[in-house]
């Protein structure tokens, strides 16, 4: 099928015609799968940290941060299936144990959305540049974000990121300063690597070398591929239906390559 002549991909008859709104509801079992699925990786990292096996724990805690990521990717969008309340609690309770504030990246990542790979959109800077550029670029867009989060977020959205910066620096001085835990410490050393690798993961590899119209972001369909990333390469589809959560993206998938089937040839690895 040819790609008609649009404004842009948002705007694209075929993608207006994919039936997405009966993938938004989510089933309780889901909401539990989703909640439980970051913290099951958590365990195994602690637990092999504690046993000494730390080249094993940081594969187990990569592992655990991208799980995170698409849990609170979700509780960006309230795809969780959570009251509002319990959403924001998700994000708290990740502030804490991925570090940083969760909220500040919630405004930025759906800044990003309304921006996507254009001016203004902070989240999205690192597609722009090199690989290598963007790896070096790492340590500084947790800084970004959340500066960004503090500068133009309202006065309720200052001081919930203050108070998950504060919550988040007791935490840090506790775990160096006063309990003797190298379990803990390996843990909140892992998170800060996490962070730093973020904008390479998280967004260069999804977005780089595509456009704002048409080829916004790119997708995965090798189906181990996914199993292991957890769906979260999936990231046109994402763009294009971002109310529908991780775990329907495959369905989504497959609508979308029947309408836009070109949509599927930028891939991410």
């Amino acid at each position: 099928m040819t790609a008609p002549t649009v404004k842009d991909i948002f705007h694209d008859p075929r993608v207006r015609s994919v039936m997405w709104r009966d993938l938004v509801p989510v089933a309780r079992l889901e909401i539990v799968g989703e909640l439980l699925l970051p913290f099951t990786w958590l365990a195994s990292s602690l637990l092999a940290a504690a046993s000494g096996y730390y080249v094993i724990a940081l594969g187990l805690s990569f592992m655990f941060f991208l799980a995170g990521l698409r849990l609170v990717h979700n509780a960006f969008h309230s795809a969780l299936g959570l009251s509002r309340p319990l959403n924001s609690g998700v994000l708290w309770t990740m502030s804490l144990v991925m570090l940083g504030s969760m909220h500040a990246v919630r405004f930025n990542h759906l800044r990003h959305h309304k921006l996507t790979l254009g001016a203004g959109d902070v989240e999205g800077r690192a597609a722009q540049m090199p690989a290598w550029r963007a790896l070096l670029f790492g340590p500084l867009f947790p800084l970004v974000l959340h500066t960004t989060a503090l500068r133009y977020g309202s006065a309720k959205l200052r001081a919930t990121v203050t108070a998950e910066l504060l919550m988040g620096t007791v935490w840090m001085a506790r775990v160096f300063g006063i309990w003797h835990c190298s379990t803990l410490r390996y843990h909140v050393i892992a998170m800060a690597i996490g962070q730093c690798l973020t904008a390479f993961f998280a967004v260069w590899t999804v977005h780089h070398h595509c456009d704002r119209t048409h080829y916004i972001a790119r997708t995965l369909r090798n189906r181990i591929k996914n199993r292991i990333t957890f769906n979260m390469f999936r990231h046109i589809e994402h763009h294009l239906f971002p109310r529908v959560p991780t775990y329907h993206l495959p369905e989504l998938s497959r609508r979308i390559d029947r309408a836009a089937p070109e949509l599927r040839r930028k891939i991410v690895f």
